[in-house]
């Protein structure tokens, strides 16, 4: 398989919503890119979205909104968002440190993608919720390529000089 292919899988990857950058560095290193390779990929993969989501979602949301059974849904999950937090002033001050620990957690369902839902049900402007957003997918590729690392056996190329 060509190596640009695989450089485009993994980026694809990376984009795809609940998989992301977890999913997307073991299977650029499972096709034969380096550690370092596999990382970059998936992380700008996973990187990309994040403007648009936290930029463009709300009209989507307002526009299925139209319709009884959305609307629920998209009431109930932007209150219970929010509720909380415009509620207790000293929760505001910490909502980009919990988007970051959200979204730097490797686990299914704690990436970017969700991290964006959520800093849009808090009406957080794209300036205050794309950094932490961004670190947090920085630091969950970092244990993700490390947790790989270690099952792949490669835990010797990390410390290898060069």
């Amino acid at each position: 398989m060509p190596v640009i292919l695989k450089y485009l899988i993994t980026f694809i990857v990376g984009m795809v919503p609940i998989i992301e950058l977890r999913g997307a560095i073991p299977i650029g290193v499972g096709m034969g890119l380096s550690y370092f390779e596999a990382f970059i990929c998936s992380f700008i993969g996973n990187i990309l979205p994040i403007y648009f989501i936290v930029k463009f979602i709300r009209p989507l949301f307002d526009f299925f909104g139209r319709w009884k059974p959305l609307k629920k849904i998209i009431d109930w999950a932007s209150e219970k968002a929010t509720r909380n937090i415009e509620n207790n002033p000293r929760l505001q001050n910490f909502t980009a440190l919990g988007l970051f620990l959200f979204v730097a957690i490797p686990l299914p369902g704690t990436g970017a993608w969700v991290g964006s839902l959520i800093a849009n049900f808090l009406n957080l402007p794209p300036k205050k919720a794309i950094p932490p957003i961004v670190l947090g997918v920085l630091t969950a590729g970092i244990i993700v390529l490390t947790v790989t690392a270690v099952s792949f056996g490669g835990i010797k190329y990390l410390f290898s000089a060069g």
